[in-house]
């Protein structure tokens, strides 16, 4: 047996166990639905923090699997460990968490007090130019991947190449093949003309889970209203980024600019397609000095003094989306509207979707 068809018939498809509902699931299943687009579910969080996090309102999160900057057989070997651990992870611990592979595992998450896993790759590297191995990592229950991280691959082009080449002939067919197999696009770290053409191609919505608006604060990363206008008309969805170097130079009193964000991305494509994509820890992380010099060490070149801080004061740990609500409320939305930014267009794509 070659080691695909291993991976499709092993023990990375066991199903997690049921849990009994609690009075706190009861509780968080009658609560408005708080869906995160992207961001970080680490293997070293407690269950303490995890808890932490479900009771500030997560009941849904989309992660990242594994390293995007790869390619070649590396990134496909990654990508499958990456799918293993994970599974393994969240099957240790079922009282925390459900691997998410259809919209109705949220329910379930919810009923049972878990946070729901969906899984995401950052790149389409892990696919090589095999349009099989989307069937591969749908069977193992990945649900979403970007089709670029920040450079060029063989199907489209990232926000930090150079030039403005857009999807190729490649990428044009794996966006057919993943709308066949109903894994969402993600665009995300997509330069515009790549976003544009994928936009374009894509017979069903797409996504772009962790991004800012460019009209707002100018960077690399960042989307133009123009493609933001373009995702909303094709039932698209744009989740906005809770990185502090995306959304403003400020390093202090911040998090007035990650909601000028938010407005603005409501301006230009209406409420129905605007969500919430952090891209973040859920630690509380502190920039001490030995802090600082530990990333300058893992950086090197890299490391840019402007871009630290990643985090917003306000938004650094477990208790975010409290204060996510809260800033949403106080934008002046509805409260459908509100829910709708907070979790149920981000239902509505996966629905429409991934199914």
């Amino acid at each position: 047996m070659d080691r695909r068809q291993f991976i499709l018939t092993g023990s990375a498809l066991t199903a997690a166990m049921a849990v009994a509902p609690t009075a706190a699931a009861r509780q968080a299943a009658a609560r408005p639905l708080t869906f995160d687009a992207m961001g970080e579910v680490r293997f070293e969080y407690d269950a303490a923090l995890v808890r932490r996090m479900h009771a500030s309102g997560l009941d849904a999160i989309t992660v990242t699997l594994c390293d995007p900057k790869v390619y070649e057989a590396q990134a496909y070997e990654e990508a499958v460990q990456a799918v293993l651990d994970h599974d393994a992870h969240i099957a240790a611990h079922p009282e925390l968490f459900l691997k998410a592979t259809r919209t109705s595992d949220i329910d379930v998450a919810r009923k049972n007090g878990q946070i729901a896993i969906f899984y995401l790759f950052q790149n389409s590297t892990q696919f090589g130019r095999d349009l099989d191995n989307v069937d591969l990592f749908y069977k193992l229950g990945v649900r979403s991947a970007q089709i670029t991280y920040n450079d060029q691959n063989w199907a489209g082009a990232g926000c930090k190449e150079l030039g403005t080449n857009g999807l190729t002939h490649f990428g044009r067919d794996l966006v057919a093949r993943m709308n066949d197999r109903r894994m969402l696009i993600d665009m995300s770290h997509a330069n515009m003309q790549t976003m544009a053409d994928v936009i374009a191609a894509s017979t069903v919505p797409v996504i772009v889970s962790h991004t800012a608006c460019m009209a707002v604060h100018q960077n690399v990363r960042n989307t133009t209203d123009a493609n933001l206008r373009a995702l909303a008309d094709r039932g698209g969805v744009a989740g906005i980024c809770q990185m502090r170097p995306f959304l403003t130079t400020k390093r202090k009193d911040a998090l007035p600019e990650y909601f000028r964000h938010i407005d603005h991305a409501v301006k230009v494509m209406g409420a129905d397609h605007v969500a919430i994509g952090s891209d973040r820890d859920h630690r509380v992380v502190e920039m001490t000095d030995a802090y600082i010099a530990e990333l300058k060490r893992e950086e090197g070149a890299n490391f840019n003094d402007a871009d630290w801080p990643l985090f917003i004061d306000e938004l650094n740990g477990p208790h975010r989306m409290e204060v996510v609500w809260d800033g949403v409320r106080k934008l002046g939305y509805p409260e459908s509207v509100v829910e709708k930014i907070m979790g149920t267009n981000l239902r509505r794509i996966y629905q429409q979707v991934v199914g």
